[in-house]
């Protein structure tokens, strides 16, 4: 093995210029102007959930006095931090400068986003009536001089800092000041559409709404000015759950989620225009420490609420909504468990609905002939139809079992509520085994037919929830295989006898296999090359950080096989590089929809084995969490999956090359542009089109 220092990129930068690609998007002239609005909240929202996890993690390694390097792919902690910070405020930096582009272009399509110097005497009114009935009684504001104790403050939300220079004294400089703190309400919406003048809309943020409205909030102060500038904080995410055996695991998860608020900080990001001494004050009072990350902002902070920007009836400024498809073969109409009974299917959604894991599970719940239903849940939506079908099974007399992963980071919350309406409905809850996550999607029920149970299920590459359904590509194979249904059996078993360790002809589990047979399967490949046969791997992940098998593809190009990656997010792999890994390509997409399957393609042609996993080449989802992949058995699907993977890897408009210089290039062609995600439509859309040409 070739040992240089660029071996490995690092995961914590990877993962930094993952989020330029969504950055990217934002500034993307070609994406809608609303979209690129939500990108940039994305962008946000990430890069909060990277600092409350990863940043955490390797300020813990700092502070401990270690260097970490075995495990941060040869970079010392201490520096690292200071790279992360350095690379996130200029990240941060060109952020504002595609906001304020973005601005520009929203008023050239009549949509103004005012502030509160330059309201309108019309739009006035209306915007103080609103601040009294709406955001006046929800203004949590806290005045700190007198406090014998700083507040705690959310690392969910943010905060205007007040300064008031108080009347009175000889000087200016001796005239007191008076600080508060502004909590911005969370119940209301951030943007605040006023009254339209013809075909102009405006929209007034809810911070500025509050600091239109000071005044009001402070009367009881006589001060000769009064001024307010965003701040938040970012808290360590880690969970830390007691022993006490004398609590449920709900209770413990639930207290350690309760713990998660008073955390310790990991980022401080202000307004940089606030003053000197209020940040001064703030920092002091807040003990910000040199490992915490302390990074000068914008006027406006917690822009993942872009997100949520209104749409305003302007669809000429959003993407085009796709009708999700029909899966070639299988009707929505008539039972689904008897055409499963002849079949596989695939559904790959989006671009397919979603409609037919809801369809197969109310089916389920109403069959008098089946008996048992037995599925993992890790991320449910709020409004869950896949929740109330189980509820509804169990109603009904089935036996049901869920495995409800309660440590979901940052849906811990909503599963517990989740997991107590379980309990009181009567369906037997699993919560995973200690020390193990459990990320996998699998479904199995058991159907009495004959006087035998017959199985039927389903194994995703992504989570079962109608909400992220319409926004996160996935497939999830529809099977009567009773090999596979059977060992799915097994994986629940474990989840009652965590001490039996099964063994597996068809699935690929985690923690025991997974690595295992991936690390066969390319050395598979490896021999073919080495006895002058062709060789090929194709791989489409979320992410890739596993060391142990960055290393073994390595050798598999140094052997001569062909490898083909398409990492949405982290890769810690550099291709490209002669004597490593000269045979390897590797690229990124990131569109309109997030990118989520995880498909493994060995060979070629009609010998190639074809696999869908939940799990990503990540240390974690190798070791420590429970993970199913899954053999694609059926010649149409294992085509089906070649074709959609080609599809993605010919993509020259969204595609980033990954390279040493992470620079992110768009990968350019001479051909004709294909954009994967468009053409991924068609694509179903003319099976759908064959299907009906049949009929």
């Amino acid at each position: 093995m070739i040992k240089t220092k660029n071996q490995y990129i690092n995961r914590e930068i990877s993962w930094l210029w993952f989020n330029e690609r969504v950055l990217q998007e934002s500034s993307d002239k070609n994406v809608p102007l609303i979209d690129r609005l939500r990108f940039l909240g994305i962008f946000s929202n990430n890069l909060d959930e990277f600092f409350k996890v990863r940043y955490a993690t390797v300020k813990r390694i700092a502070e401990a006095g270690k260097s970490g390097k075995s495990v941060l792919g040869g970079e010392v902690a201490k520096d690292l931090l200071e790279e992360i910070t350095e690379i996130v405020i200029k990240q941060q930096t060109k952020s504002l400068h595609v906001l304020k582009n973005i601005e520009d272009e929203l008023k050239k399509k009549n949509i103004f986003i005012v502030n509160e110097k330059n309201l309108k005497e019309s739009q006035a009114e209306h915007a103080k009536q609103y601040f009294i009935e709406k955001v006046s009684p929800q203004l949590m504001t806290i005045i700190l001089n007198d406090l014998t104790k700083f507040p705690t403050l959310k690392d969910t939300a943010a905060y205007l800092a007040v300064k008031m220079v108080i009347l009175g004294g000889n000087s200016s400089r001796n005239r007191e000041k008076r600080f508060a703190l502004i909590e911005i309400p969370k119940g209301i919406d951030r943007f605040i559409e006023l009254p339209k003048e013809g075909d102009k809309s405006y929209i007034i943020m809810l911070d500025d709404l509050i600091r239109y409205c000071l005044r009001s909030i402070f009367t009881m102060f006589e001060y000769e000015s009064i001024s307010a500038h965003m701040i938040k904080i970012t808290r360590d995410a880690e969970l830390d759950i007691d022993n006490d055996l004398s609590k449920s695991f709900i209770e413990k998860i639930s207290s350690s989620v309760e713990h998660r608020k008073i955390s310790d900080p990991v980022r401080f990001v202000y307004d940089k225009s606030i003053g000197r001494d209020t940040l001064k004050y703030l920092k002091d009072k807040m003990n910000i420490e040199d490992t915490d990350s302390v990074i000068p902002g914008g006027r406006y902070h917690n822009r993942r609420d872009y997100m949520a920007f209104p749409s305003l009836g302007r669809n000429d400024l959003l993407y085009d909504r796709i009708t999700p498809l029909l899966v070639k073969g299988l009707s929505m109409e008539g039972s689904i468990l008897e055409q499963i009974a002849k079949k596989d299917f695939l559904q790959y959604s989006p671009y397919h609905t979603f409609a037919y894991v809801i369809k197969f599970l109310r089916e389920a719940a109403l069959d008098p002939k089946v008996k048992s239903i037995k599925i993992t849940l890790y991320r449910l939506a709020n409004n869950s139809q896949v929740a109330a079908s189980l509820i509804n099974a169990a109603k009904n007399g089935k036996q049901v079992t869920v495995q409800i992963e309660l440590q979901a980071r940052f849906d811990e919350r909503a599963n517990i509520e989740y997991a107590e309406q379980f309990q009181a409905e009567g369906v037997k809850l699993k919560f995973g085994v200690p020390g193990l996550k459990v990320h996998s999607k699998i479904c199995v029920i058991e159907r009495e037919e004959h006087h035998v149970l017959k199985r039927y299920g389903f194994i995703s590459t992504g989570n079962f929830n109608e909400s992220t359904a319409r926004i996160y590509t996935d497939y999830t194979l529809f099977t009567s295989h009773e090999s596979i249904l059977k060992e799915l059996n097994k994986v629940f078993d474990f989840f009652e006898t965590t001490f039996k360790i099964t063994n597996y002809k068809h699935l690929i589990v985690s923690p025991h296999y997974t690595q295992e047979v991936f690390t066969k399967l390319i050395q598979k490949e490896i021999k073919k090359a080495n006895q002058g046969h062709e060789a090929f791997i194709r791989i489409k992940m979320n992410s890739f950080t596993s060391y142990k098998m960055v290393d073994k593809l390595y050798e598999a190009s140094r052997a001569g096989v062909k490898i083909q990656l398409i990492i949405r997010g982290i890769c810690c792999l550099i291709p490209g590089v002669k004597g490593m890994s000269e045979n390897i390509e590797a690229i990124s997409i990131v569109d309109k929809f997030l990118e989520h399957p995880r498909v493994f393609i060995f060979g070629k042609d009609e010998n190639a084995k074809v696999f869908i996993s939940s799990a990503d080449w990540m240390t974690r989802n190798l070791d420590y969490r429970v993970e199913v992949g899954c053999p694609i058995y059926d010649e149409d699907i294992k085509q089906e999956l070649i074709d959609t993977f080609e599809i993605s890897w010919s993509d020259n408009v969204k595609a980033r090359i990954f390279s040493e210089r992470q620079d992110n290039a768009y990968r350019k062609s001479s051909v004709p542009k294909i954009r994967s995600q468009f053409e991924m439509y068609d694509y179903y859309l003319n099976k759908q089109d064959e299907q009906k040409t049949t009929n």
